[in-house]
């Protein structure tokens, strides 16, 4: 996978989780990100997520049926920027 396929990747993941307000305390299950992208980018969206959370754009919150995630609300603006820069999208709100 090429770097630029992987920031489209990001961006996408980042894109869904902010249009559908999934921000701070509002969390929805891992598995749902891997939802619109072919079922062979699975190991590399697993590796995506994981980078997310580790860079502190998307934050984690164990349950006994799985990981739930949701966008770190401290770094909207930034995360904002990134899918400005990368998917050429903007928000109203």
């Amino acid at each position: 996978m090429e770097f630029s396929d992987e920031n489209k990747i990001k961006a996408t993941i980042l894109y869904n989780l902010r249009r559908k307000k999934i921000i701070g305390g509002v969390h929805t299950h891992i598995e749902i990100l891997k939802r619109g992208f072919p079922s062979h980018l699975g190991k590399d969206i697993n590796k995506i997520i994981k980078d997310l959370i580790k860079k502190g754009d998307l934050t984690t919150k164990p349950t006994s049926y799985g990981l739930q995630i949701s966008l770190n609300k401290n770094k909207i603006a930034e995360i904002e920027r990134f899918i400005k820069k990368i998917l050429k999208l903007d928000f109203k709100s």
